[in-house]
């Protein structure tokens, strides 16, 4: 999958597009925003967030557990230098303190989660033709 980002309709307001689904980001108004949209941090976060419950709610439905539904908060903030998630999962529904244990530890195998804590690179090219 390809993400575009391209200016929005303010100075600090993009429209992001990924397959057929768009939607915006922008800055708060105390950085020259219009807060229009989620910041750069709140998307990172959300995709924490809800790939997690989203992880969670697939290994529950091929055990057949009665997960009712999980929320997940992610916060972040950075400590010396270091940016620490801080991830919070409430699981609703009668499961038993092995499933909850199980469900948390599945929680770590989401893909995003993998994605934050193994090895990442980012390359950065300058594009010689107009992207699409």
């Amino acid at each position: 999958m390809t993400v575009l980002v391209q200016p929005g309709f303010h100075h600090y307001q993009f429209r992001i597009q990924a397959d057929q689904h768009e939607w915006l980001a922008d800055l708060d108004r105390t950085v020259g925003g219009q807060d229009t949209g989620p910041n750069p941090h709140h998307l990172l976060e959300s995709a924490l967030a809800v790939c997690t419950a989203q992880t969670l709610t697939m290994y529950a439905e091929r055990k057949q557990w009665p997960l009712q539904g999980v929320n997940v908060q992610v916060a972040s903030e950075t400590i010396e230098g270091k940016t620490q998630l801080q991830r919070r999962i409430e699981l609703i529904g009668a499961l038993d303190a092995e499933q909850r244990a199980k469900l948390l530890q599945i929680a770590d195998r989401c893909p995003i989660h993998r994605i934050l804590t193994g090895p990442i690179a980012v390359q950065t090219e300058l594009s010689s033709t107009p992207l699409p």
